[in-house]
C-alpha cells in the first residue's frame, strides 16, 4: 500500500518506462513510413478510432472498478480479523478463569495457557499472510515492470524468509512438525485452537456459554480466512483480461493512423508532432489497465497491496500489550512511502 500522498513523477516514469519506448516507436514507425516511403495509405479517418478509443475506455474502466472492488472486499475482511483478533485477546483473557474449575489452577499456569493461546493466533495470522503470497501465474507482480519496481523501491517479508521460520517463534516444536505436514496451515491452526477449547472446558475453566463465545470467534476467523482465500485463488476473469488486452494493442496501433493526416494538414513536417501526441493518448490508456491489472490481486506483494504484513504486526502489538508482555515489536514502517 502507497503510505505517502502519492506516487512520484520518477516513480511513475519508472514503472511505465519500457511503455513509453514502446509506444514511440509504434506511432514513429507508420509517420515514417507515410513521410518517406510514400505509404499515404496508412492514414486512416479519425472517427472509427474514436469509436474504438470510446469501448476501449468502458473496457478498462470496467476493469478498474472490479480490480478496486476486489481490493476493497480484501482490506475488509482483514479489518475484520483486526477486529475479531482483539475481541479474541479480550475474551480469552476475561474467560478463562478458575472460578468453574475443579482443580484450581496457580495465576501464572492460567496465564501460560492463555498467552499460549494468543501465541497459536500469532501463527495463524503469520500462516495466512505467507499463504496468501503465494504466487499465482495471473498475478501482476511477476511481470517484469513490476519486480523491477519492487526491486528498486520496497521488499516484503514473505518471499524473503520461510513460513516454518516464522511459526517457529510462536509454535512448540510438536506443533510446529504437526501444522507444516498439513496442506492448508491457517485453517489447522485454527483446528487446534478449538481443540484447547475443548480442553479448558473439559477441566471446568470455562463453561458451556463462554465456549460457545470463543468458538464463534474462531468461526469469525474461519469466514475471514475464507474471504481472503477466494480474492486469492479466483482472478479477474481471464476472458475479460485478455479481450482488454486486444482491444488496447489494436487502439494503439490504429491512433498514429489517425492523428498523421490530421497534423499533415497544419504543414509540412508537422506530421511528426503525431508521435508524442499519439504515444500520449495511447500512453493513458495502457497505464489505466496496467493500474487495473495489479490492483486485482491484492495480496500478492506488490506496491497496491493490503498492507497485511503491516497489519498483522498492528494485532501482535495490540495483543501484546493487553497482556502486558514486555517483548513488544515495533510498528512497521513504509519503505519509500510502500506499507506491506
Amino acid at each position: 500500500m502507497h503510505a505517502g500522498k502519492n506516487y512520484s513523477f520518477t516513480e511513475v516514469l519508472f514503472w511505465t518506462r519500457r511503455d513509453i519506448i514502446f509506444l514511440l516507436i509504434v506511432s514513429a514507425v507508420p509517420v515514417f513510413c507515410y513521410s518517406y516511403l510514400g505509404c499515404k495509405w496508412l492514414s486512416i479517418p479519425w472517427l472509427p478510432i474514436a469509436l474504438l478509443g470510446t469501448a476501449v475506455a468502458f473496457a478498462v474502466g470496467f476493469r478498474n472498478n472490479a480490480s478496486y472492488d476486489r481490493t476493497w472486499e480484501a482490506r475488509k475482511a482483514w479489518g475484520a480479523i483486526v477486529n475479531a483478533s482483539r475481541a479474541w485477546a479480550m475474551t480469552v483473557n476475561d474467560y478463562v478463569t478458575n472460578h468453574h474449575a475443579t482443580d484450581k489452577l496457580t495465576e501464572n499456569q492460567l496465564h501460560e495457557i492463555k498467552f499460549r493461546m494468543m501465541q497459536r493466533h500469532f501463527a495463524w495470522l503469520t500462516a495466512l499472510r505467507y499463504q496468501l503470497r503465494e504466487p499465482r501465474t495471473w498475478e501482476a507482480i511477476y511481470k517484469k515492470h513490476n519486480q523491477e519496481f519492487k526491486d528498486r523501491w520496497f521488499s516484503e517479508q514473505e518471499h524473503n524468509s520461510k513460513m516454518e521460520d516464522e511459526l517457529r517463534n510462536y509454535l512448540s516444536p510438536e506443533e510446529l512438525a504437526d501444522v507444516m505436514a498439513h496442506t492448508n496451515k491457517a485453517n489447522y491452526i485454527v483446528s487446534l485452537q478449538s481443540k484447547e477449547l475443548r480442553r479448558l472446558r473439559e477441566h471446568h475453566l470455562i463453561d458451556d456459554f463462554r465456549h460457545m463465545e470463543l468458538e464463534k470467534s474462531l468461526i469469525e476467523f474461519l469466514n475471514q480466512q475464507g474471504a481472503c482465500e477466494r480474492i486469492k485463488n479466483f482472478p479477474y476473469p481471464r476472458q475479460y483480461a485478455t479481450l482488454n488486452m486486444y482491444f488496447i494493442k489494436i487502439f494503439v496501433i490504429l491512433v498514429p493512423m489517425g492523428m498523421m493526416k490530421e497534423f499533415s494538414n497544419l504543414g509540412e513536417h508537422m506530421v511528426w508532432l503525431s508521435v508524442p501526441f499519439s504515444a500520449l493518448s495511447t500512453w493513458i490508456f495502457t497505464t489505466m489497465e496496467k493500474i487495473g491489472e495489479s490492483t486485482e490481486s491484492p495480496f500478492e506483494g506488490s506496491a497496491n497491496d493490503v498492507p497485511i504484513t503491516a497489519l498483522c504486526r498492528t494485532i501482535e502489538i495490540d495483543i501484546r500489550e493487553m497482556y502486558n508482555d514486555k517483548n513488544i515489536p515495533p510498528a512497521l514502517k513504509p519503505e519509500n512511502n510502500i506499507l506491506v
